[in-house]
């Protein structure tokens, strides 16, 4: 079945700003800016007829969607598709020994070790999990026009997925705060038609 699956990052909040790591601890709200965004996004795209919007657990994306769901249109919420789990960096600004640790797990995910993790936190292995729990969900239900808000780092794995690409391949996927990927499904095969697209920003 053809569908047009419209996927974005929430807005920014001032953990983005101040460089706070957020995860799937940290249910931060946005900020001015990240509402500003939010409308943007909402007076570009509010004329699509979506069938549903689907969000994540965490407030941030509730937020980001607002627009959409004070309209009336339908709303779930998926933990699938939280922010990776950062463990101890959670809610702590970035710093030397921090940024030392993430980049030995991304080393190690380069070189095919998904399961490193922070401390804490989650492995590549258990988020690509939970996201192809929800892919597997996108497949199978039945509306042609689909919203999802998810975060930063789980927007990069599930790129992977739809790719079909590996996971140490996420960071090609770049993820500002209200770009949109636009993926056209036809069974089994994901066609991207915008990327990290930012153009509502642009026009607002």
């Amino acid at each position: 079945m053809h569908k047009n699956i419209y996927i974005v990052r929430h807005g920014q909040t001032d953990y983005n700003k101040q460089h706070i790591v957020q995860g799937s601890g940290v249910d931060s709200s946005l900020n001015d800016t990240g509402r500003q965004q939010a409308q943007a996004f909402y007076q570009k795209y509010q004329s699509i007829d979506f069938d549903v919007v689907l969000t994540s657990k965490l407030v941030r994306t509730h937020q980001t969607m607002s627009g959409f769901i004070e309209d009336g249109l339908p709303w779930e919420q998926f933990a699938e598709i939280n922010e990776m789990g950062w463990g101890i960096h959670e809610g702590k600004k970035s710093s030397p020994a921090m940024m030392a640790e993430y980049r030995a797990m991304t080393k190690a995910w380069q070189q095919g070790d998904y399961d490193a993790r922070i401390t804490g936190g989650e492995s590549a292995f258990e988020l690509s999990d939970r996201l192809r729990n929800f892919v597997g969900h996108l497949k199978a239900r039945s509306e042609s026009n689909l919203l999802i808000c998810s975060h930063g780092r789980a927007m990069r794995c599930l790129m992977t997925i739809l790719n079909q690409v590996e996971l140490h391949q996420m960071d090609q996927f770049p993820h500002a705060n209200t770009g949109l990927y636009l993926v056209n499904y036809q069974p089994d095969l994901f066609h991207f038609k915008l990327e990290n697209d930012l153009s509502h920003l642009e026009e607002s």
